[in-house]
């Protein structure tokens, strides 16, 4: 299953996904007088079609952008969502890209490098990148505490074939908003309805398996087809991403028409490892008033956005910051204070290589920090940057107090 966008590069700059990927093209990035024709899609790849050892794992989806002779003067961003429990050091984690039908390492996340930029998060991970391609994240395993995240959800819908069926089907996915999404648009064919919050496990790559079992059915109500009650994904189903959701069903019939409510519990269990469990609360009663479905259309879309709406920082003092930062002066205040100000302190010497690397840096910014309306980490740290200034750069900075822009903005200058 894959999610399209076409883009005229010289419109929109900046694609961003519900699906948790997002691709920034920056100002400046293809020439005035330039128009590309852009694509993105996103693919759940599956790990059984690895056709190595076996010991690596895809912990995203795969993205890919276009077209392949794009002429780009300067680096995107691009942001893709990951399931990798990152909190202890138990995976080595690469950045792959796809040559013909094989996987080629680009970088190892940790690796210092001047082909590409890569700055891993919890839930996702940021690229700056210059070559058009297919990029996937791939994990292996350095022990047997590794964890990925699954998301756990559990929906339900009336048995068409029966007047008095429920059927609850529970799913365990990758902790990725893609591969949700992918549960989402299946369950929206068939008139499923989300029936508790979904919660996140860890899975622990130990070779034990998942249990999922149903528990607490009111006996009196309501029956449940025998030795359906536990399931079990082996370890390698669980572990290795696939293309479609996994999921199991429990097939419930209640004894009378007059039965509405169905209340039990699903147990998710990891073999010796963690558990979580769902309690289900659920009107059974097709198109109840007040029952709201639990997703839009929207939430299965690419939003695009366009100029100065693309961008948190503001085209003229994005220029501003670049024009001062990118040349060091006698107080030592360059681009590298910039990258440390706004935490960026690891494989500087990428930015070292980029023609403006004031810009790159303020572009990796932008990506990290897309889904928070406000400029409040950039104005700290351009004000702690600003608070010994020569008389020069004083004059550089300064703006008369009806420029509109910084003064909304609440910046220092």
């Amino acid at each position: 299953m894959s999610v399209h966008d076409w883009l005229l590069a010289d419109q929109l700059p900046h694609a961003s996904f519900s699906a948790g990927i997002s691709l920034l093209v920056p100002h400046g990035g293809i020439a005035e007088d330039t128009t590309w024709e852009m694509y993105m899609s996103i693919n759940q790849e599956d790990s059984s079609t690895v056709p190595e050892d076996g010991a690596e794992i895809f912990l995203s989806p795969a993205v890919t952008y276009g077209p392949p002779g794009l002429d780009l003067s300067c680096p995107i961003a691009m942001t893709i969502a990951h399931c990798a429990e990152v909190a202890a050091d138990n995976w080595t984690i690469r950045l792959k890209r796809q040559i013909q039908d094989r996987w080629e390492e680009v970088m190892s996340v940790d690796e210092e490098t001047t082909s590409c930029y890569c700055l891993l998060e919890a839930q996702r991970c940021h690229l700056l990148l210059e070559q058009p391609g297919r990029y996937v994240l791939m994990g292996e395993t350095l022990n047997q505490e590794a964890a990925k995240r699954l998301r756990l959800a559990v929906f339900g819908s009336p048995d068409p074939s029966n007047s008095l069926g429920f059927t609850l089907r529970v799913y365990c996915v990758d902790d990725t908003p893609y591969a949700f999404q992918q549960v989402a648009v299946g369950e929206r064919s068939r008139g499923g309805r989300l029936l508790e919050e979904p919660k996140i496990m860890l899975f622990k790559g130990n070779a034990f398996s998942l249990q999922v079992s149903i528990q607490d059915v009111p006996r009196l109500l309501w029956s449940i087809k025998p030795f359906t009650t536990c399931q079990e994904f082996s370890f390698s189903q669980v572990w290795a991403s696939n293309r479609s959701p996994l999921h199991c069903a429990f097939s419930l019939e209640r004894y009378s028409l007059s039965t509405s409510q169905l209340s039990c519990k699903i147990s998710v269990r990891q073999v010796t490892g963690e558990e979580q469990i769902l309690q289900i609360y659920a009107s059974v009663v097709e198109n109840e008033k007040g029952v709201a479905p639990f997703f839009t259309q929207s939430d299965c879309t690419i939003t695009s956005q366009t100029g100065s709406k693309a961008f948190k920082i503001p085209s003229s003092i994005r220029q501003r910051i670049s024009a001062t930062f990118d040349t060091a002066n006698a107080n030592g205040k360059d681009w590298q204070l910039l990258a440390q100000k706004l935490h960026i302190e690891r494989n500087l010497g990428y930015f070292a290589c980029q023609e403006s690397p004031s810009s790159v840096i303020l572009s990796l910014w932008e990506a990290q920090h897309q889904d928070f309306g406000d400029l409040d980490s950039l104005a700290s740290a351009l004000e702690e940057i600003g608070k010994v200034q020569s008389p020069r750069e004083a004059a550089t900075l300064d703006c008369s107090k009806d420029d509109s822009e910084l003064t909304k903005l609440g910046l220092p200058w």
